[in-house]
């Protein structure tokens, strides 16, 4: 069958690439299927990121990801993964979203946007960008919010609100006030984040300290409007003059997908997936989680560098499993 595969790959990021080649390491037939393009994730995140790890730590396929600096910057990654792909000429189709998944006795049917498939092995890589955790407030919906931040030039001149005091909210922040913005920070807790980048910590506490960037502790934003935003401070609602609003508070996995095909997930926090640590297998036999999906809304547990193990970990559980199958039917026959 043209469209039977030993393993189907849901997602086509770092940890997707690193199943397709355990996959392809192990003999057993590949497709990793991607609702967008190629890493869709790392190609959505800030033009001029540079990650916290290490190119080394990024490697996949035992393949060296050389950089000119000791931190890689987005452009970098997304070229290592491209090519990564190529080498290993993997099975890889994009921009095709997968709309439904069932089991049907020891195979499952994989249904897309463009054809249906089916597989012994089922891998769950889709990571946790693609949902942003919403303020729910008044006036989140208006076009000047925006979940994802790209680019600071479009923020030139502007008023901005920068929402969060992780390493995406900071890196906002910086960027778009180097390009002329006036930006305000609005920060739940009482300090930034514990876990900004070490080297760009001090830079952001520079500019706070010397009144270049605005920043609210203890502080959300209450109503947005077209020309301002009201935000709850501990001395009470202020209203501050606003063009845009950069509501960085982080993404969460797409939970009602896991639920769609079939994997139990708790309605409480941490809302991890169930799945055996030990084999990465969900509650269904067969389906597997991999990557920082596995955290559910912990999505500091997992990243590239410490999640591309289970690949290899998924792949030595599927050669048991199927070796194991075998020795029963001959036992059988």
């Amino acid at each position: 069958m043209d469209n039977h595969f030993d393993v189907l790959i849901i997602g086509a990021g770092p940890i997707g690439l690193a199943c397709g080649i355990a996959s392809q390491k192990a003999g057993r037939s590949h497709i990793i299927i991607e609702k967008g393009c190629l890493v869709n994730s790392l190609y959505n995140y800030p033009l001029n990121m540079t990650f916290f790890s290490s190119s080394e730590r990024l490697e996949i396929g035992d393949t060296p990801f050389v950089t000119t600096l000791p931190k890689p910057k987005r452009a970098e990654a997304l070229e290592y993964y491209r090519r990564i792909n190529g080498k290993f000429d993997l099975n890889t189709h994009l921009f095709e979203e997968v709309t439904a998944t069932r089991k049907d006795g020891d195979l499952f049917i994989v249904s897309t946007t463009k054809g249906q498939y089916t597989a012994q092995s089922v891998i769950v890589a889709t990571g946790f960008y693609d949902v942003p955790m919403l303020l729910n407030v008044p006036g989140e919906d208006l076009p000047k919010v925006s979940h994802y931040y790209k680019d600071p030039h479009f923020y030139a001149n502007q008023r901005v609100v920068v929402v969060g005091a992780s390493n995406s909210s900071v890196d906002a922040a910086l960027e778009t006030y180097r390009k002329g913005a006036k930006v305000t920070m609005v920060v739940r807790g009482p300090e930034i984040g514990p876990r900004v980048k070490y080297w760009v910590r001090p830079d952001i506490e520079n500019r706070i300290a010397l009144g270049e960037i605005d920043v609210f502790y203890q502080t959300r934003i209450s109503e947005i409007k077209d020309e301002s935003v009201t935000i709850s401070t501990p001395e009470g609602m202020i209203e501050i003059g606003n063009d845009f609003v950069l509501a960085l508070t982080g993404y969460r996995p797409n939970f009602d997908f896991l639920r769609k095909v079939g994997i139990d997930v708790p309605n409480e926090a941490p809302m991890i997936p169930v799945h055996n640590p030990q084999t990465m297998e969900t509650n269904i036999a067969g389906l597997y989680l991999a990557g920082v999906v596995c955290g559910g809304l912990n999505t500091h547990l997992w990243f590239i560098e410490n999640s591309r193990i289970h690949a290899d970990i998924i792949m030595q559980h599927i050669l048991e499993r199927t070796s194991s199958c075998y020795v029963n039917l001959e036992e059988k026959s």
